[in-house]
Parts: C-alpha cells; sequence; structure tokens
C-alpha cells in the first residue's frame, strides 16, 4: 500500500472551480493507470480534490476511501453537479462525521472540509459499495460499473440473438463480463480480449469469466494504442454519455476504432439504442450491414467488414 504522504485528485474536477495541486496522483478508477483508493494507507493523503460520482453508494464509497485515507487535518473539496449528487453532499460528508464549508457555483456544489481526528460510517460506506456477488445475477459487480446490477436491456437483447461465434475477438466495453460469459460458452472460440476504461469492471470481469482464453486490457478505446488487430469478431454496447449528457459521437469513436482492429470479413455484433443514428456511418465503414432485430427500444446489427 501507499505510505508516502501525497495529495490525490479524484476524476477531473473542473480548474474553474477548484485547484488540483501539481503532481496530484489520480485515483479515479476510470482514468486508466491511476492508483486504486483501497490501496492508499490510513493517513498516507496530505489532500484531496474530488469531482463525486452521481450514484449514491459509489460516491459514498470513494468519499469514505479518500477521508480515510487523509491525514487528520487534511484538506478535503470536493463538488459535484446539483443534479448529479451535489445536493447531497453535505449529508453524505456529515453521515461520515464532516462538518462542511459549502458553496455553490456554475450549477455545481462545492464542499471543502478539514478531516476530523475520529470517523463515523466508513466501513459500512466502503462494504456497500465495494465489490460484491450479487444473488440477482450470481455475477460479481461494483456500484459505478454500468448497469452494475442487472442486465442491461440493450445487452439481453443481443445476447438473445448472438450466434454461437468463433477465432479470436474482443468485447468493446466489456463492464462486468456479462457479455465474455455467453460469449465463451462456445468451444470455437480461441481468444476473448475484454477491454474497459474501468478498473472496477476489469475486476469483476476477471472473477466472472475465470476462463484461460479471456484476456484483460485496462485502456480507454478511445485514444487507446495497442488494442488487438486482426480480429475475427468484436462485440459491443457503446456508451453513449459522458456524465449525464448523451455524445453520439462516443458511441460512433467505438465503431470506427471496431473497423481498425476486424480483420477483412470480420464481424461486429453491436446493440445500442433505437434512436441512435449509428447506421448512415456503418453502411459507409463496412462492405455489409444488417439489422438483425430491433424490440423495446434497441437494436442489434451484424457489421461485416
Amino acid at each position: 500500500m501507499t505510505t508516502t504522504p501525497i495529495h490525490v485528485v479524484y476524476g477531473s474536477p473542473p480548474a474553474a472551480l477548484t485547484d488540483v495541486l501539481p503532481g496530484a496522483v489520480q485515483c479515479s478508477p476510470q482514468h486508466p493507470g491511476s492508483v486504486d483508493l483501497a490501496d492508499l494507507s490510513d493517513g498516507s493523503v496530505f489532500s484531496a480534490a474530488m469531482l463525486a460520482p452521481p450514484g449514491t453508494l459509489e460516491r459514498r464509497y470513494a468519499l469514505a476511501q479518500v477521508l480515510r485515507a487523509l491525514q487528520p487535518g487534511g484538506k478535503l473539496t470536493v463538488l459535484a453537479p446539483k443534479d448529479a449528487g451535489g445536493s447531497r453532499l453535505v449529508g453524505d460528508l456529515a453521515h461520515f462525521g464532516c462538518a462542511a464549508q459549502s458553496t455553490a457555483k456554475a450549477h455545481h456544489r462545492i464542499c471543502s472540509i478539514l478531516r476530523p481526528a475520529e470517523l463515523t460510517g466508513i466501513d459500512a460506506a466502503i462494504y456497500d459499495g465495494g465489490l460484491q456477488e450479487l444473488p440477482e445475477t450470481d455475477l460479481w459487480s461494483q456500484p459505478g460499473i454500468f448497469s452494475w446490477d442487472r442486465l442491461d436491456p440493450g445487452s439481453a437483447l443481443l445476447l438473445q440473438n448472438l450466434p454461437l461465434l468463433q477465432g479470436v475477438g474482443a468485447d468493446f466495453g466489456c463492464g462486468n463480463g456479462m457479455l465474455a460469459v455467453a460469449i465463451l460458452a462456445s468451444p470455437d472460440i480461441a481468444q476473448l480480449t475484454l477491454i474497459d476504461n474501468d478498473r472496477r469492471a476489469l475486476a469483476a470481469a476477471e472473477l466472472n469469466v475465470a476462463d484461460e482464453r479471456a484476456t484483460y486490457l485496462w485502456t480507454d478505446i478511445r485514444s487507446a494504442t495497442m488494442l488487438p488487430l486482426n480480429l475475427d469478431f468484436i462485440v459491443m454496447n457503446p456508451p453513449f454519455h459522458i456524465g449525464p449528457d448523451e455524445d453520439r459521437s462516443l458511441g460512433l469513436t467505438f465503431i470506427k476504432r471496431a473497423v481498425g482492429c476486424l480483420r477483412k470479413g470480420g464481424v461486429l455484433w453491436l446493440t445500442a439504442n433505437r434512436h441512435l443514428p449509428y447506421e448512415a456511418d456503418m453502411v459507409l465503414l463496412f462492405a455489409e450491414m444488417v439489422q438483425v432485430v430491433s424490440s423495446n427500444g434497441f437494436k442489434v446489427y451484424k457489421a461485416t467488414k
């Protein structure tokens, strides 16, 4: 565990709203290469700046881990959009025994505290927001992972229509490995690379998949320089949000990266919300594209390079 006192940052707090010290150690699980908060020793952090996650369990877990690692008297500045967790920050901090100074700016709630000597509720928040096996799915997952406690409808529709695949492939944005478990049921799979930008997702996927044909890659598909090439197939349920805002270019970037990773004749299996207009670009990027099914607000495509 990290023992040298450090300054940390979690996520990407807007520079106009709070200062991040030069050399601060990134601790967000969605920043590939970052340090895991759980690996920070108690009292090892001098100060922290944090863009809090919107989900209650995820936010309280991250706050609890930062407060645990912060030395008594150390300063934490935490902020969030008012409609994405910000309105609850003062209460969250009070739950941990911290009296916050609170201000509002640019639709954000900004809270500052000096860590008290005694904290409350830390262990429970870390337990509730940590990696856990869910009886509903019989899979490991963690709050903050996409669709962490259920099979989302788009992935369910893809699973219902996915044939037995073969060869070497990849799961772009694998989450906790729900799709990968089904894909690896085919004996003709030689190798499957599970790729996600979230460390928590890959940790859960390694527990869920447990197959020697699976490999794991922690990277952001949008900017990755070492994606697998010459693949026989790729499956994906691409994201289309950055924070609370819809960004359709995100899914299109996933599709374009898939084109570069497939061999000629390789196949992309994609599920997406029905309103997302990927078809216009896919018909130009692939030699053949077929809509396999459209149901309950989602669609599945098979596209051949």
